[in-house]
């Protein structure tokens, strides 16, 4: 996972009141990327309420309780059932070893979430609903796009603010000063058309 990717999960849960533990900073060299969970939350405010949908919105993250969450920054892929059925390593942190002891090393007793981000999943309903039936079939509780994080950060900052201890937010907020980064309601537009000052 590259440290971009999981900077944009770490700022997009903490940006919503949660608290956010990794378990280490480095990567063994016996261990493979891919097995171990990459982040324990834990939200002090949740209010669980109604069944969380499987694709998680900003909204959603408040009925969030506690989860761990694996991150899977291949931005150029689409979790397609094509690309689920050829790369089993999507669903190593799941197998019940190498969960049980991520879990233990964040001393995770509750119940919680096993949420994994995601670059994209199908748009087309059936290969979408193949996708999600996929992924809740080997564990997985919820999945966020990395589209929904980054589009809440662009509409979280604010230009008149200094992110000094946060370099993603930090360059979000410059180009969304100088109108590089505009974000509508559903859309983000990088370098878009130059909006007049």
């Amino acid at each position: 996972m590259s440290a971009v990717s999981e900077t944009i999960v770490r700022e997009f849960f903490e940006a919503h009141g949660f608290f956010v533990r990794q378990q280490r900073k480095y990567v063994a060299p016996s261990r493979r990327e891919e097995d171990e969970v990459d982040f324990y939350v834990h939200n002090p405010r949740a209010k669980v309420g109604e069944p969380l949908p499987f694709v998680l919105g900003t909204a959603d993250l408040a009925q969030v309780a506690r989860a761990v969450v694996v991150v899977k920054g291949w931005h150029t892929e689409t979790f397609s059932p094509a690309v689920l059925a050829n790369a089993p390593e999507i669903f190593r942190f799941v197998s019940p070893a190498v969960f049980k002891k991520s879990a233990e090393g964040f001393g995770c007793l509750d119940p919680f979430l096993k949420i994994l981000v995601v670059p994209a999943l199908p748009q087309s309903g059936e290969a979408r609903k193949q996708s999600i039936e996929m992924l809740r079939a080997k564990g997985i509780d919820a999945v966020v796009p990395f589209r929904t994080m980054l589009a809440f950060l662009i509409g979280h900052i604010a230009v008149n603010r200094n992110y000094v201890k946060s370099d993603l937010l930090q360059v979000l907020r410059i180009l969304k000063n100088y109108g590089l980064l505009v974000q509508g309601e559903e859309q983000m537009d990088l370098f878009s058309r130059r909006r007049g000052r």
